[in-house]
């Protein structure tokens, strides 16, 4: 993907679209397409000190500049402050920025009068490490080049001022080591071939992030100028310029740095971290073999999620970028999307055999601990989201044997705790449906809770929550006799999906109700209905599951998901914005989800047949998203967007369940390759 002048024609413009470099352990390099500072997540570092946990921004930016001889000088940097009479500047960088270009990094160039600089970042595989190379063809004056980091160390959801920032600074050789006074965790930079010097008692104050100011946040941040480098450019000169930065354990209380690095290795370091991610995402895309371009910029983007959780010792999946972390839920629904149809079926058995592991009161965790206390359960469908990703594993690999000796005896005590009742009044009634929760509980996806304001109550049966049971019973009816075992599960199965429609079925609308609970049944239309034929085992058929599809279709669809609730409704919120109430009370009362896209594609292509016209016409439903791709975050696809239009892309600009949903139906359902 290129992006030209046209994308950055002032500030806000350029910062309006984001990228992002990951590590595989949950840290990452992530700023604006113009190198910007546009929200508190953003940092040219921030590391995950208990992977993929403890985020914390370690480097903010690099301030980049051109000094020439007779002390003049140009500044390739854009930022944005503001001080507290609001009194704003604009530093324009970008003006001199010329051409971006994002394929496996982001790649810069900038032209000064006769000068021209090509800029790469890039994060090593498995640290807390980022590269900076610059290619200089230097103009006809004498210059150099001066960077500039800007340092903080906090966690990366938090924001400091110069108060909290208190640092310690050591020079050592041609290497700049700053660490929080009293701690053990130090920042490493180094620059090849140029010279080092420290500044006391300097600060960058008031960076202003407009994205934060939007979101109703605290938008202003001040961080730490420990000092700078300058790199000598002589007339016409070209030079490679290496800049890295790292997080390291093993400074003691008194600044001496434990396992110094050599500093002649500072190039050749930096030059192998762009090889190696290179070479990493063009084998990411051999090992797939698909030719679709919009299939394999997905592909790339699935590997973002990927990373390895140190609690487990295994490979984990992370729900979205920059904010979340793992998830129970998030990883079975993007299960399929991103270990399966990439090809990466070690990653997915380690991620099966893992959840295994931690299966309690028939639960699987909503989420892991970092420091050894017990997971969380408080989810009613990650447990059977499982399944269908169970029977996704299967289907992809053949791997049975596994299934049945580390897997299969794990589902069957799910079944057991669902049957006979467990935590969170979550339990089977007599009509061989599910029920969960009470007033006071939040267990489906639809979580949203602010105080003690339950936005989108949800307790009682659900109807994606039986959808999602009859499609586990039966997924389990399969395995029972694939391993000759008594089969306990079909029976129910049946019960279920013949109540299944007596209780959900809304003969008024012709669709189903969402939720039904001592309250009555709920007939807002909202998309959790989808799955009662998106599943593997659709627990609807014939006319009215075309039905549900239909009612869907014309209601919730937009470009690029579905919405969560109907705009006639009149709770309906169609734009997520302002402060924590504001966005929580829109978050699933009518803003699109895009995950929710994918098994709705799957339930279209079933009501229509099957046939090879059916995966031509969904296409249609996923071709958007080559746009959207260039939007927002760069080569990703956002968490949500407004349900109105022109619906704007909100949330985490990188989403775990977006990009897999829209990969598997791609593949699956559309027959792209």
């Amino acid at each position: 993907m290129e992006f030209g002048k046209s994308c950055w024609y002032d500030y806000h413009q350029g910062s309006e679209r984001e990228w992002i470099v990951t590590n595989g352990t949950g840290g990452y390099a992530s700023l604006s397409l113009i190198g910007s500072n546009s929200r508190r997540y953003h940092g040219l570092l921030v590391g995950a000190l208990k992977p993929p946990t403890s985020r914390y921004l370690l480097l903010s930016n690099l301030l980049e500049d051109i000094i020439f001889a007779d002390g003049s000088q140009v500044s390739l940097s854009s930022f944005m402050t503001k001080d507290f009479n609001n009194k704003e500047y604009i530093n324009h960088g970008y003006d001199r920025l010329t051409r971006v270009k994002y394929d496996f990094f982001p790649e810069f160039t900038f032209n000064h009068e006769d000068i021209v600089i090509k800029k790469k970042i890039a994060m090593k595989q498995g640290e807390n490490t980022t590269a900076v190379l610059y290619e200089i063809r230097n103009g006809s004056r004498k210059a150099s080049l001066k960077l500039t980091p800007l340092v903080n160390f906090r966690d990366h959801h938090h924001r400091s001022l110069k108060e909290n920032l208190d640092f310690v600074t050591r020079i050592i050789g041609s290497e700049m080591n700053v660490y929080p006074a009293g701690s053990t965790v130090s920042l490493r930079m180094g620059v090849n071939g140029g010279q080092i010097r420290k500044l006391e008692d300097c600060y960058f104050y008031n960076m202003f992030y407009t994205l934060e100011q939007e979101r109703g946040l605290d938008c202003l941040e001040d961080h730490f100028i420990p000092g700078f480098f300058s790199v000598e450019l002589n007339p016409w000169e070209c030079k490679t310029v290496a800049f890295t930065a790292s997080c390291c354990e093993g400074v003691d209380l008194d600044g001496e740095m434990q396992d110094a690095f050599n500093p002649e290795k500072q190039l050749s370091d930096a030059v192998q971290v762009i090889s190696d991610r290179m070479g990493r995402m063009e084998q990411l895309l051999k090992r797939t073999g698909y030719s679709s371009g919009l299939v394999k910029k997905l592909v790339l983007a699935a590997d973002n999620f990927i990373v390895y959780r140190n609690s487990t010792k295994a490979s984990t999946i992370i729900a979205g970028y920059p904010w979340f972390t793992d998830w129970g839920r998030d990883t079975m629904i993007a299960f399929t999307g991103l270990t399966l149809t990439t090809g990466r079926f070690a990653d997915a058995k380690e991620i099966l055999y893992t959840f295994s592991r931690y299966v309690d009161y028939g639960l699987i965790p909503n989420m892991f601990p970092d420091d050894g206390e017990k997971p969380a359960y408080n989810s009613v469908d990650a447990a059977l989201w499982y399944f269908e990703a169970v029977n996704s594993y299967l289907k992809y690999t053949g791997n049975f044997e596994f299934i049945k000796e580390e897997i299969y005896p794990c589902l069957k005590n799910i079944c057991e705790h669902f049957m006979n009742g467990t935590i969170y009044d979550i339990a089977m009634t007599g009509d061989g449906l599910i029920t969960a929760g009470n007033e006071n509980t939040q267990l489906t996806w639809m979580d949203a809770k602010v105080g003690d304001w339950v936005v989108t109550p949800r307790h009682g049966k659900a109807v994606e929550i039986n959808a999602l049971w009859y499609n586990g019973l039966m997924i389990m009816s399969e395995l029972a006799q694939k391993f000759t075992d008594r089969d306990v599960y079909l029976e129910p199965a049946s019960k279920t999906k013949a109540s299944f429609e007596k209780v959900f079925w809304n003969e008024e609308q012709q669709c189903l109700y969402d939720v039904v609970n001592e309250a009555g049944s709920d007939g807002s239309i909202r998309p959790n209905q989808i799955l009662a034929v998106g599943l593997s085992h659709a627990v609807l058929e014939g006319h009215r599951a075309r039905s549900v599809v239909e009612k869907v279709w014309k209601e919730l669809y937009t470009p690029y998901g579905l919405r969560t609730l109907s705009p006639d409704s009149r709770q309906y919120r169609g734009v997520y914005s302002g402060d924590v109430w504001s966005r929580d009370g829109a978050y699933h009362q009518g803003t699109v989800w895009t995950w929710l896209l994918g098994r709705f594609i799957k339930a279209y292509v079933r009501v229509s047949g099957n046939t090879a016209e059916a995966r031509r016409a969904a296409l249609d439903f996923i071709l958007p998203f080559a746009d959207h791709m260039r939007d927002a975050g760069v080569g990703n696809i956002s968490e949500i967007f407004d349900g109105s239009s022109p619906h704007r892309p909100r949330g985490c600009f990188a989403q775990a369940w977006s990009v897999a949903e829209i990969l598997r139906a791609a593949v699956e359902d559309a027959g792209l390759d």
